[in-house]
């Protein structure tokens, strides 16, 4: 996609140092019953059961073998009911195979015809009490405050300046925050990720859940694997689409996975899966037919 850099910038809001509401795409699922805690501890990296009612903590469900089958949010909704958050477009997923052991558990898994509203940037905590939702949740997104408001009838603060989607996105790719469909997919293992998401999403203490072998063998060997998630930022008026190739000194080291405008500035802000001997910063090429638009691979989160 071919873009005027310095008109797509002018429109962007910078979601770090501005105050702004977006309506997000979530699927939302209810686990609720005796023994509901008890399934999911069993079924999800984080230690559920230690979490407080009221408190929410990131996830990753996965399969037996290790690879990512979502990348979600679990709140405590009560002593036995949890809500679970995943990208649209993804709860029939997490629906399926959390139906998939439920035999003999005293538990009902069910989706929610929920919305959510995304609000970032400074204020977003306090903001967050002005608008109507059952759950206000947390982001856990580094550098900017973020709070999602989450419920069937779901609305934004009256106060809060309503902002586009490129807006959201292009603070999403400076965060380094991943998505499903994107950066995680059905052959994503965990610790490509990065280490922030293994932190925040993973218990090593709580004891065995599925797919947890492989987390843990990985972990114990310093998270070496043979990708890594990192930045791009790439010059020039080219956006690149996702699958354009990374180009380093003449290799192909990875492909672009997610990209949106810089605010305030020419230039793209990119996501890519690239080969860990690319030691950030990196001078790099994007590559997509025959344009060629210079980069630089950098660590994540960005810096500005």
């Amino acid at each position: 996609m071919t873009v005027d850099p310095d008109a797509a910038a002018a429109e962007v809001v910078d979601l770090r140092t501005t105050l702004g509401a977006v309506e997000i795409a979530r699927d939302v699922v209810r686990v609720a019953g005796p023994d509901a805690v008890a399934y999911l501890q069993g079924q999800l990296s984080q230690d559920v059961a230690g979490l407080a009612v009221g408190s929410s903590a990131w996830s990753f469900v996965l399969q037996p073998a290790g690879k990512v089958d979502a990348w979600l949010r679990v709140t405590r909704a009560g002593d036995d009911e949890l809500v679970l958050d995943v990208e649209g477009g993804h709860g029939d997923v997490v629906l399926s195979r959390l139906r998939r052991f439920l035999l003999r558990t005293k538990a009902d898994v069910d989706p929610l015809d929920w919305r959510a509203v995304a609000l970032r940037g400074p204020g977003a905590g306090a903001a967050a009490d002005e608008g109507l939702a059952d759950l206000r949740v947390p982001a856990g997104w580094p550098r900017v405050e973020g709070v999602d408001l989450l419920g069937p009838d779901v609305r934004a603060p009256l106060s809060v300046t309503t902002v586009d989607d490129v807006s959201y996105e292009s603070l999403r790719i400076r965060c380094g925050v991943p998505a499903m469909g994107a950066e995680l997919t059905e052959a994503t293992i965990p610790a490509e990720v990065g280490q922030r998401v293994i932190d925040t999403s993973v218990s090593f203490t709580k004891g065995c859940f599925t797919g947890q072998e492989l987390v843990a063998r990985i972990d114990s060997r310093g998270g070496n694997v043979p990708r890594h998630l990192r930045g791009l930022e790439v010059v020039g008026a080219v956006t690149p689409e996702p699958g354009a190739a990374v180009v380093v000194a003449g290799d192909e080291v990875g492909r672009v996975t997610s990209a949106a405008p810089r605010p305030g500035a020419a230039g793209t802000v990119a996501l890519a899966v690239v080969r860990r001997a690319v030691t950030p910063p990196a001078a790099a090429e994007v590559v997509a037919g025959d344009a060629r638009t210079p980069a630089t691979v950098v660590d994540l989160p960005f810096e500005s």
